[in-house]
């Protein structure tokens, strides 16, 4: 797993996080309720087993409503938790704290559920040296922590968007004409760090990929018996990405099969969220 992500990277989308709750006039209970000067201690604490990711996401939270407050963290990213663990402790401005909390919980509790399912394919496929990897199915604007909850999870990023890999796919080959020509093409366009892949849906498109030496070759919705086959036929020659409707049910037989990477949509787009509160000490 790599570092924590930068504060510099997660600060503007918590701030538009609490641009978008506080709205035009702020936290109206609090300021009704709640004197300006009262304090309150409160815990960030677990409701259920899973994975944590994001606790930079809720301190940084905070700091924006009140650069004074102690943000205690006591569990670290990635980090098995259990019902009732504490991950932080605060002690801050009333108004400040309850003016983040959503943000902060919403935060914390959809990328430790994505770390959370990313752990449990990892370890379904413990063992097999494949590894596990996200996709670009993401929530508009927090694909960055969600690729480093996925990391957090024990799983490996895909390319994080169009600029950083060469990744030709069904709509690619038709504008094209062939697989083959797909590839040629991209291969001659290609600078010398730039991966080229291609995803094919059949053993047939598998050979003819092959001739123009792909760096990856996706196997979209292939059987467990064509992705066998696909191993043996490659040889080794490129690597083999696994793809399309992979479940927590499949995954290890889908690894079985020699692949050397999976890729897995639902890490993203159908993780729940881990039930996490912040409750007052």
């Amino acid at each position: 797993m790599t570092g924590p992500l930068p504060d510099l990277l997660i600060a503007p989308l918590v701030r538009a996080a609490l641009a978008e709750d506080l709205g035009r006039a702020g936290d109206l209970t609090s300021l009704a309720c709640v004197p300006a000067d009262a304090r309150l201690r409160a815990v960030f604490a677990t409701r259920q087993p899973g994975v944590v990711a994001g606790l930079a996401c809720a301190r940084l939270a905070l700091l924006e409503l009140d650069p004074d407050a102690d943000f205690e963290t006591v569990a670290v990213d990635g980090a098995r938790v259990r019902p009732g663990d504490t991950l932080a402790r605060v002690d801050a401005n009333a108004r400040a704290l309850l003016g983040t909390e959503r943000v902060a919980l919403n935060l914390l509790g959809r990328l430790s559920g994505v770390a959370t399912l990313t752990r449990a394919y990892v370890d379904a496929v413990e063992g097999s040296g494949v590894a596990i990897v996200d996709t670009r199915k993401t929530t508009p604007g927090l694909r960055a922590l969600e690729k480093y909850a996925v990391r957090c999870g024990g799983g490996v990023n895909h390319r994080f968007g169009l600029d950083d890999a060469i990744l030709i796919k069904d709509n690619h080959i038709a504008a094209c004409g062939s697989v083959g020509e797909a590839v040629r093409r991209a291969r001659a366009a290609a600078g010398h760090l730039i991966k080229v892949e291609v995803e094919i849906d059949s053993l047939a498109q598998l050979e003819e990929a092959l001739k123009y030496g792909p760096d990856v070759v996706m196997l979209d919705n292939f059987s467990l018996a064509d992705l066998a086959d696909a191993v043996r036929r490659t040889a080794g020659r490129t690597r083999l990405e696994a793809s399309g409707g992979v479940t927590l049910e499949t995954v290890r037989a889908i690894a079985d099969t020699g692949v050397d990477v999976i890729s897995v949509g639902a890490l993203t787009h159908s993780a729940r969220v881990l039930d996490i509160g912040l409750d007052a000490v």
